[in-house]
């Protein structure tokens, strides 16, 4: 489904097509992404549906802070889009992409320090998914329900 079938006008407060944010490729955007989205969606939806939307929003900005050209280059960017309808959240997260990786869930090491990101989103979104644009770059997108 594209980005404008998902998002729909609520009572005044979301605009058209949700809220976009854009977070230097840095390990800093990473908190400055979650206090963002908690802003925007606090009065929205019940709290543990904003939890699950942190932690997720926190598992992919994190990705692509690590393993995407938007972390490398010094003037490397992450745009987040948030939407809201239907008591369903939207995200998307935009980076450079990576000339040498794809977005994959894996099962992680039990004794590793990474790898639990896209394992999480899989286990906990409602549904999610990536695409490359070679104009834009890669977008992974997730949806939690209330």
């Amino acid at each position: 489904m594209r980005w404008e079938e998902q998002v729909v006008q609520h009572g005044g407060e979301v605009p058209a097509g949700g809220w976009r944010g854009e977070f230097p490729g840095e390990e800093a955007s990473v908190p400055a992404a979650r206090a963002w989205v908690r802003g925007l969606l606090v009065t929205w939806i019940a709290a543990p549906a904003l939890d699950d939307v942190l932690l997720l929003l926190s598992e992919v900005v994190t990705n692509a802070v690590a393993h995407s050209a938007s972390g490398r280059a010094a003037d490397g960017r992450v745009a987040v889009r948030v939407a809201w309808a239907a008591r369903v959240v939207h995200v998307e997260v935009t980076d450079a992409g990576s000339a040498t990786s794809a977005p994959v869930a894996r099962v992680a090491a039990a004794d590793g320090d990474g790898g639990r990101g896209l394992w999480l989103v899989n286990a906990i979104a409602t549904a999610w998914g990536s695409h490359h644009d070679p104009a834009v770059g890669r977008t992974v997108w997730f949806q939690v329900a209330e």
